[in-house]
């Protein structure tokens, strides 16, 4: 037999009931290879992990200047939002402050991420709309960057629309891409259109890990450290335009992780407990992106400064995702013990039935590898 592919198995009674491939990426924000499982080079649908880069085009603009959306608003930008009110709330706030309404949202509605605010939906016989998608406060951020740019927003999703334009050169730069392969069809970054109905790109996965990279090391030039992702002040240098934007980004997810996600959500919870170390972000059907600051973890594992993960489960499945982004945590010693087990829930949750009986149990069967 030959080796088995890097995978998480779950199982009911001790019986495996189902194997999880996976593939991950640990890089420097330079690209190279620190160390990986499954296939790093995998074309990978970020989905809604892409949302950071997305934030970075829509800063570019000068939107936030020109309307004055905050750093809260920002955090809702990159969101993926469980349609609490309080998301709902911020949503509707971004739309007024870019002279906009919910009809111009171009993405629909859904139940919520949240299921107590689908029980409450329920209950009241609610329809969500466009502005309950988890996506609103992304739109909402596309909306005003088209009208900073002086562009209409009637088709601020279409792919040849200035704004989606401008998505486009962001990514090809955060991840890499030369030339020809921005080029569409004519190379390794490729699209596809999102969920909500937005231009999404499909990369690397490497690549992905190098954009999450990349943020995080913004973070540690905009706060002047000693790249030890301490905060203080001092030194660092000249700071470019789009560094100061990455770290405005990276500082919002970290200092608002409740927008970033919601209540009982991994990437609230990650973020929180890590306390500004990273940045994590959930896309759909099983991909995940970290970006960490330096630190003596991060030299440790070879960086010279900051890191970025990037992960994809092969079926998609998201519980399994969440459980395999603690566990490259734990390979990686990145933070403290203590840290990882308040992620526990995440990490190796009980399976249970309907009645509440343990049925089950994950368990990892992976190592990182050297390049």
């Amino acid at each position: 037999m030959g080796k088995p592919t890097p995978h998480i198995s779950t199982d009911r009674n001790g019986i495996i009931e189902n194997r999880h491939s996976i593939h991950a990426a640990i890089v420097t924000s330079t690209g190279t290879l620190l160390t990986s499982t499954g296939d790093p080079t995998r074309l990978t649908l970020p989905r809604s992990a892409i949302k950071p880069a997305q934030a970075l085009a829509i800063l570019s603009t000068g939107a936030l200047e020109q309307f004055s959306l905050d750093e809260e608003d920002l955090a809702l930008i990159c969101a993926s939002h469980s349609s609490e009110e309080r998301h709902l709330a911020r949503a509707r706030s971004m739309l007024a402050k870019v002279s906009a309404v919910e009809a111009d949202l171009r993405c629909g509605g859904h139940e919520a991420l949240n299921a107590g605010v689908n029980r409450e939906w329920v209950r009241r016989g609610f329809v969500p709309t466009a502005i309950c998608n988890n996506c609103s406060g992304k739109h909402a951020g596309m909306i005003g960057g088209a009208r900073a740019l002086g562009v209409g927003i009637g088709e601020y999703h279409l792919p040849r629309h200035a704004m989606q334009e401008r998505v486009r050169e962001v990514v090809g730069d955060l991840g890499g891409f030369e030339g020809e392969e921005r080029e569409p069809g004519g190379g390794t970054l490729l699209w596809g259109v999102d969920g909500c109905n937005l231009p999404a790109p499909a990369l690397p996965l490497g690549r992905l890990g190098r954009i999450y990279a990349g943020f995080a090391a913004a973070a540690d030039v905009v706060e002047g450290g000693d790249g030890d992702g301490d905060g203080g002040g001092g030194g660092g240098g000249l700071v470019s335009g789009r560094e100061r934007d990455m770290g405005r980004i990276f500082q919002a997810m970290t200092r608002y992780p409740e927008l970033v996600g919601g209540e009982g959500r991994f990437c609230t919870a990650l973020m929180r407990v890590y306390q500004g170390m990273l940045i994590g972000k959930v896309g759909a059907d099983g991909c995940y992106g970290v970006g960490i600051r330096a630190s003596e973890d991060t030299r440790r594992l070879g960086a010279d400064g900051a890191i970025g993960i990037a992960v994809k489960i092969e079926d998609g499945n998201r519980e399994v995702l969440y459980s395999a982004v603690v566990e490259i945590l734990a390979q990686l010693d990145i933070g403290t013990p203590e840290m990882r087990r308040e992620l526990a829930k995440f990490h190796r949750p009980n399976i249970v039935n309907t009645a509440g009986v343990v049925t089950g149990s994950y368990t990892h069967r992976f190592l990182l590898a050297s390049p």
